[in-house]
């Protein structure tokens, strides 16, 4: 398999709460939707989670801790990271290369932050992606809704064109990556 998913920052603190995402009830759903399908393909999934010093993300804390609605396996690769960007000072690249992964699929928590920026680090990489369109979110800014955050980041990383590789928009229920012999 060629396929690994990233799943970003599925975490309490962005799950309940004041600073919970735009329906991440739905979204978790979905997010396991996809694992579960990437892990029976046998994709690796990779579960990165943030961690702050002196906040809410603390490692160990409560809001660090990922939201018990997320499935997991003892046969996913769990991964700490300190910057938006998943690839920053952690062992993403050298995960990926291992696996001999060629292709991401990412979804998760926040749409503007972690999820925008490891997509356009990926693509950096070279990673063509699938971006599980109904599979991230965020919240409400001073300027838009989660909802037109979302919207944006769909279409915005769908029309890079820069980096060679590019980033295709599936919802979860058609995640089609993962599976041998799937459309490209």
């Amino acid at each position: 398999m060629t396929t690994a998913l990233l799943v970003i920052d599925v975490q309490q603190v962005l799950c309940v709460g004041q600073y919970a995402a735009f329906d991440v009830d739905g979204v978790i759903d979905r997010i396991n939707q996809v694992s579960r399908k990437a892990r029976a393909a046998g994709a690796p999934v990779i579960v990165i989670q943030h961690e702050t010093k002196g906040g809410e993300m603390d490692h160990g804390s409560e809001g660090w801790k990922l939201s018990p609605k997320l499935e997991t396996k003892d046969g996913d690769v769990f991964m700490r990271k300190t910057a938006t960007d998943s690839f920053h000072k952690t062992e993403l690249a050298d995960i990926l290369k291992s696996r001999g992964v060629t292709d991401l699929i990412i979804c998760g928590l926040q749409s503007d932050f972690c999820v925008d920026t490891t997509t356009r680090r990926a693509l950096g990489h070279g990673y063509p992606i699938v971006l599980v369109s109904d599979g991230h979110s965020t919240l409400d800014n001073k300027v838009l809704t989660a909802s037109q955050i979302i919207a944006h980041h769909n279409e915005t990383l769908s029309n890079i064109e820069s980096f060679g590789p590019r980033v295709r928009l599936e919802k979860a229920g058609e995640v089609s990556a993962i599976n041998p012999g799937a459309k490209r």
